[in-house]
């Protein structure tokens, strides 16, 4: 609070100063702080990673414009490789402990030739 209260009283007495300025000095001063607003550099958010550390130099700053979406964009493609990789591996599984079902009953190899056992297999599988 102390430092609003200084700037206040600061800004008041350079307003009551204000009036006392020749004409001549104001159009002077007015003009210098154009100038000097126009040579003052504009703020630009400029994107470094991170660990970049002492290695940094003005050539290792990303200046792309659209990096928020290009990132957006790798990153959803990441997730739909990895949904898919991760359904296909599900899919082997299943499949795998159906195969080592069949195999670890004592059904003769004529059973697995049989037209209705293979009727039953696709019957069975649709239920699931």
């Amino acid at each position: 609070m102390n430092e609003e209260r200084y700037a206040y009283r600061v800004r008041q007495t350079l307003n009551h100063g204000l009036n006392d300025i020749p004409a001549a000095a104001s159009r002077r001063l007015e003009a210098a702080r154009h100038l000097a607003l126009s040579r003052q550099k504009q703020t630009v958010s400029e994107l470094v990673f991170a660990g970049a550390g002492t290695l940094a130099s003005s050539a290792s700053k990303v200046h792309i414009p659209f990096l928020k979406q290009a990132l957006a964009i790798v990153a959803l493609l990441l997730g739909m490789w990895i949904s898919f990789y991760w359904h296909s591996v599900q899919y082997v599984t299943e499949l795998e402990e159906v195969d080592s079902a069949l195999l670890a009953d004592d059904l003769p190899p004529e059973a697995f030739l049989d037209n209705d056992f293979f009727e039953w297999l696709k019957d069975d599988s649709s239920e699931e």
